[in-house]
């Protein structure tokens, strides 16, 4: 059985329709707004049934398939529908059923208030020449510049890296990224620039990292996950924050064919599996990136943005890194227009950037932070200003 939490903005017709729900069931159903949504997968008939009746006698709605009363088949999907305090109630009263509604129960109840951690800008600094967007590219005493240009601009992180991982590209070697990163590094710590901005370094080289963790680093923002033992023990030794990124395959072959069966699961597994092995490592401090464009399809990124609030259940910040990246052309040539290049997708990033925030992204890795500061501000006054139903005299 597995459970993902579906943003509420999901076509719920469509949905019913293709888990098989009874077409007047449907009608009725599609027009409930109770705030909460979850996909339950190959749930026992027999709980289902169970959970239906429970989540009728608080208000609540479970959407089953035609033929769940009578069990015509052995497990079913289905679609719950509930409000938080309705959730709740229907969490306290699965934990004594049967029929895998105990596991059911501790899985719902993980997306009862999840942690909210503040907005924070992410500016990007390459050091190396064959990064995807010409306008990221910095070098020596120019990087240094830039850096304190995002810092007035409203950057909360500089995350720096020495190495392309745009689809197609090659990893130089340890040897050529550290020749690359280490002036910046240097400049940083000899300014004591970490002390006016969080550094991430974008490396899954345990002798990269070593380096700038000395120099000023606290965040090490890693594209292979943890993969390495070495450098986790590193990010627990120096008490540093661990990006876990997802990424299906190699950057040299990940977008040839990717496919996903489920990709919210396929990157939940992961991160459940990447966590559980940071943690042993010692690593305190984690923010999980569901890798925007590593190994996905326009459809595959498109669901991980739009769906994003289910992965807030871990209890770790969530960062999004969609700045001018090809999904964005993809985009457009469905609607039949011109790719743009990277120099002209700036308003698309930040469109899926503000609709990362709204479904629960904290941290937004960014090429243009004043652009993203403005617009994400602005956004954020405008919430707060709906919440105040007190008109002006």
């Amino acid at each position: 059985m597995e459970v993902f939490k579906l943003n509420p903005r999901t076509n719920l017709r469509r949905l019913m329709e293709k888990i098989g729900v009874d077409p007047g069931g449907i009608g009725i159903m599609a027009q409930k707004e109770l705030g909460n949504l979850f996909f339950i997968e190959a749930l026992p008939c027999g709980g289902a049934n169970i959970l239906k009746q429970d989540a009728l006698s608080i208000g609540a709605e479970l959407a089953v398939p035609r033929g769940t009363p009578n069990c015509s088949r052995k497990v079913v999907d289905a679609l719950l529908m509930a409000t938080t305090q309705q959730l709740r109630q229907l969490v306290k009263k699965e934990k004594t059923q049967p029929f895998q509604l105990k596991e059911l129960a501790k899985k719902l109840e993980s997306f009862l208030n999840p942690p909210k951690f503040p907005l924070q800008l992410m500016g990007v600094i390459n050091a190396n020449d064959d990064s995807f967007f010409s306008g990221s590219r910095f070098k020596g005493e120019e990087a240094v510049k830039k850096i304190e240009e995002m810092i007035e601009e409203g950057a909360d992180i500089i995350d720096l890296g020495g190495v392309s991982s745009r689809p197609g590209s090659k990893y130089p070697g340890e040897e050529v990224e550290l020749e690359r990163v280490k002036p910046i590094l240097d400049a940083i710590y000899q300014n004591k620039l970490y002390e006016k901005v969080k550094f991430s370094l974008d490396t899954f080289s345990p002798k990269v990292l070593q380096y700038g963790l000395e120099r000023g680093v606290t965040i090490a923002n890693d594209i292979t996950g943890g993969e390495s033992g070495e450098y986790l023990q590193l990010v627990a030794e120096y008490g540093a924050q661990l990006v876990i990124m997802h990424k299906k395959g190699d950057p040299e072959t990940m977008q040839k064919n990717p496919y996903y069966r489920n990709v919210i699961l396929e990157v939940d597994h992961f991160f459940r599996e990447r966590i559980a092995r940071a943690t042993q490592m010692g690593v305190k401090e984690i923010i999980l990136d569901v890798g925007i464009g590593f190994g996905k399809r326009l459809v595959d990124n498109m669901l991980l943005l739009r769906h994003l609030n289910h992965f807030t259940h871990f209890g770790y910040p969530l960062l999004v890194g969609a700045s001018r990246k090809s999904l964005i052309a993809g985009a457009m040539e469905e609607l039949g227009k011109n790719s743009p290049p990277p120099e002209e997708r700036l308003p698309g990033s930040l469109i899926l950037h503000r609709e990362a925030v709204e479904n629960g992204a904290s941290i937004i890795r960014c090429h243009d932070v004043k652009e993203h500061y403005q617009g994400l501000k602005v956004a954020e006054v405008m919430e707060e200003m709906e919440t105040g139903w007190e008109l002006s005299t």
